[in-house]
């Protein structure tokens, strides 16, 4: 854990809960891909950096999970680098608030603005289209506002959580999605490409892509079956929730509330799309129906 891999002339990666590229701009000045979760994280790459003698310039962020922004604090504060993603994770960068809150659907709860949900405020300093040379992103719709991945130099993929890895998917079951539409889109785009290497943020390097986007989208029809299943009767969201998570022996708190309950209600409104679950209002609270 927190190894640092040689994978390509100038990639590397940490290998840590939430996989941390690494691309060398010169023989002394770097970028790495996201930061990982928190300012231990941080504090472990900057250890790593200084053994290696290398000068953080950039931290591309993936997109603003706190996972992949936990460490920015705390390394743009001791190496005054730049950060830089899309327009809109730069903004759930700067305002860290809102990602509970948008969680949460409104103002959030003390106990939901916590490291796992809620990183440390760091400052973006610009866009990806001021990648270094040497470096291209990719767009990876679907799991959150506007997720990339990026391509270096060494034909090797940096994927973010377009696909997680086969012990999370049998473990947990429902992973966090923002829009399942883009997700599934996401999925098809990145079982085209050729590349040396590619690396998700929570799956261990492979080769092959394909047959983990095969097992990550098998996953998705299996619960959008599961839910038109469930919604053969009536039914308002909670208990949608609770079926769920009964179904799959998973273990309710705070913070999986917000997760998969943000996530189910993602798989609803696609499903409601696509004409497969229809909506009533009865007695002021929202129903979903199946439709036969």
């Amino acid at each position: 854990m927190y190894d640092l891999n040689k994978v390509g002339e100038k990639t590397y990666y940490i290998d840590c809960p939430t996989n941390i590229g690494l691309y060398k701009l010169n023989d002394t000045d770097v970028c790495i891909i996201d930061s990982g979760n928190d300012k231990e994280a941080g504090r472990k790459i900057n250890k790593i950096l200084k053994e290696n003698n290398f000068n953080l310039k950039y931290i591309i962020n993936t997109h603003s999970n706190a996972d992949h922004i936990g460490g920015n604090e705390f390394l743009q504060k001791r190496t005054e680098c730049k950060i830089i993603s899309t327009e809109i994770e730069n903004i759930f960068t700067k305002y860290p608030i809102l990602e509970p809150s948008f969680l949460y659907g409104g103002y959030p709860l003390k106990k939901l603005t916590n490291k796992f949900l809620m990183a440390k405020e760091s400052k973006p300093t610009g866009t990806i289209d001021e990648l270094p040379e040497g470096l291209e992103y990719i767009k990876l719709g679907g799991h959150f506002f506007d997720m990339i991945g990026i391509k270096t130099s060494d034909d090797i993929y940096f994927l973010a959580d377009c696909v997680f890895g086969e012990n999370i998917v049998n473990k947990y079951h429902i992973s966090f999605i923002y829009n399942v539409d883009e997700f599934l889109k996401t999925l098809d785009f990145v079982e085209t490409l050729e590349g040396k290497l590619f690396i998700p943020s929570h799956a261990q390097a492979c080769e092959d892509i394909k047959p983990l986007v095969k097992i990550n989208r098998d996953k998705v029809y299996e619960i959008m079956d599961t839910i038109l299943n469930i919604c053969n009767e009536p039914l308002i969201f909670e208990d949608i929730l609770q079926k769920l998570f009964i179904h799959y022996n998973l273990t309710m708190d705070l913070n999986q509330y917000v997760l998969i309950g943000n996530t189910i209600k993602a798989y609803l409104s696609y499903l409601h799309d696509n004409e497969k679950l229809e909506i009533e209002f009865i007695d002021s609270k929202l129903y979903w129906k199946t439709i036969c």
